[in-house]
């Protein structure tokens, strides 16, 4: 079963109707919305992405029966060759933030990396979107300094607060998992202007209409 979370750049699209469900897990509960694929929106009650409870949504999906995920996220860049506006489906990730795990009690260890036939799989869905960079996580909820940026830079192409805490626990539920990610903001330092969440919210408004027709050709051949 086809999972998607979306976030910030999800707010202002047309999403198909769904049932709601609100999904009680050991880590809490989480509201999905369910039919031949789930949709779980990672921002629940408001959340900033510092206070997301991301154990209760994976769970949630793993309890409606969802076996490959895609996460789709808002990003700045870090690099100007990525520029505002463009469309990424990353090929590796690194965090800045502790990373939340099932395994509390027992010693697991997971490789944790975005599955490669389903990232595969997404570009041919998606064929504008750049393949292959690495998405690093920062804690939020501010964002990062030109210093941090510049240091991020060195070893990262995207910047975001949620997608490597998601692919993570994916990877520990077993599930298959790509990430598609929207640059909405050149990270602070990178341009002239200096990034904003009004700014996200404005770019991702603008930008509704195209990320709707992204979401439906994921539903049409993941689905």
């Amino acid at each position: 079963m086809l999972g998607i979370i979306g976030g910030t750049s999800l707010l202002f699209t047309r999403l198909p109707d769904l049932e709601t469900r609100v999904v009680y897990t050991p880590f809490g509960n989480s509201e999905v919305l369910c039919g031949e694929y789930a949709l779980l929106m990672r921002h629940q009650r408001n959340k900033p992405p510092h206070r997301i409870n991301f154990r209760s949504h994976l769970a949630a999906l793993a309890l409606c029966g969802v076996t490959h995920l895609v996460s789709i996220g808002s990003a700045g860049t870090l690099k100007q060759e990525i520029p505002e506006g463009s469309v990424v489906i990353p090929s590796d990730y690194m965090s800045m933030a502790p990373i939340p795990s099932f395994h509390d009690h027992a010693i697991r260890h997971v490789l944790p990396e975005f599955s490669p036939g389903l990232s595969r799989q997404l570009a041919a869905l998606i064929p504008e979107a750049r393949h292959g960079g690495i998405y690093v996580q920062t804690p939020g909820p501010r964002l990062e300094t030109r210093a941090e940026v510049r240091a991020l830079a060195a070893g990262a192409d995207l910047v975001g607060m949620t997608v490597a805490s998601e692919a993570t626990l994916a990877r520990e539920l077993g599930m298959e998992i790509a990430a598609l990610c929207t640059v909405d903001n050149y990270a602070h330092g990178i341009a002239d202007e200096s990034p904003t969440y009004e700014h996200l919210l404005k770019r991702s408004e603008e930008c509704k209409d195209r990320t709707g027709d992204m979401v439906k050709r994921i539903i049409a051949g993941l689905a």
